[in-house]
């Protein structure tokens, strides 16, 4: 197959506050990805390449690319099933994910990467290492990557719902005009105390369609998948596999801005996990969203990255 990715377009869209980005496709069975790319100031910058979540973009990661602040390259893919990859078919799973992230590498000629992910992109990242170790030249989990026994009383379209509840349920909804997009999410407890041009950027990026019937560019099909492999044991043993340390990032409050968050120290404790394989770190102030979307989680995730990357950090 042609790994060559086709010539970059620059967005139309960018906010006066929020770096510029650049829009690749690179090959990848069964059509192409989009994949954004934050130059770094220097050509020879370290590259991190940036997964995001179940239901989200690539356009999660424009916050931590402000802060970040040219010192590194930031290639952040529309995974397979979503955004401008949306039209992307099966195989989906997390797997899938993990082969698409070494196409990026090959095609754009990154060398070796430091690896992130957020939410879901945390167990595509861990699997990612697992599978093509030889990709990577360091690791940052964000508040996720780590699984715990799921009840087995649910199917998986209940046990998804459980987890991800109105993501889910908002697949399935049109909205007459952006506008009502963006006050949907406005309204979404994890965004109120996070409103910003970024978000409101990224979550724009996720609506397809005309007015008015607009939806989400999500993949039914796509997120069910991957939701329900991400549970199996392939994905959740691979943070026990890792090639390298890594550092896992955990919020204080949960997806919907509620006081228990997906981890805390007791539920990291009861996981098991190999402290010289991986460093746990708590971000405090931040639900699972604001880790990364909001501005103090964004500094928290740059500073790491910056770290992986062996880039001395000056004030941004």
């Amino acid at each position: 197959m042609n790994r060559t990715p086709h010539h970059h377009r620059t967005t139309e869209r960018q906010d006066t506050t929020s770096p510029a980005y650049e829009e690749l496709l690179v090959p990848v069975p069964g059509g192409e990805l989009t994949v954004l790319r934050w130059p770094g100031t220097d050509p020879g910058a370290p590259v991190v390449l940036a997964l995001h979540g179940i239901t989200a973009n690539g356009l999660t990661w424009a916050r931590v690319a402000h802060h970040l602040a040219g010192r590194v390259t930031l290639v952040a893919p529309d995974l397979r099933g979503r955004g401008r990859s949306g039209h992307l078919p099966g195989p989906y799973g997390i797997a899938a994910h993990a082969d698409d992230m070494a196409a990026v590498v090959g095609a754009l000629d990154l060398g070796r990467v430091v690896l992130t992910g957020h939410s879901m992109g945390a167990f595509i990242a861990a699997l990612t290492a697992v599978r093509h170790p030889d990709l990577l030249s360091g690791l940052l989990l964000v508040d996720g990557g780590v699984a715990f026994p799921a009840p087995t009383h649910l199917t998986p379209d209940e046990l998804l719902t459980a987890v991800i509840g109105p993501a889910m349920r908002r697949l399935s909804m049109t909205f007459p005009d952006r506008q009502s997009y963006s006050a949907y999410w406005q309204r979404h407890p994890a965004f109120a105390a996070s409103w910003s041009p970024w978000v409101d950027a990224y979550v724009q990026r996720d609506l397809v369609g005309e007015e008015p019937e607009l939806r989400s560019s999500c993949g039914i099909e796509a997120v069910r998948t991957d939701g329900v492999d991400q549970l199996g044991e392939e994905v959740s043993s691979a943070v026990r596999q890792l090639p390298r340390p890594a550092v896992l990032l955990w919020a204080e409050r949960g997806l919907m801005n509620e006081p228990q968050g997906l981890y805390d120290e007791q539920r990291l404790a009861s996981a098991g996990l190999d402290p010289e394989l991986v460093r746990t770190r708590f971000v405090p102030d931040t639900n699972h969203y604001s880790i990364v979307v909001g501005d103090d989680g964004a500094r928290a995730v740059a500073r790491h990255l910056l770290a992986a990357a062996g880039v001395t950090e000056t004030e941004d």
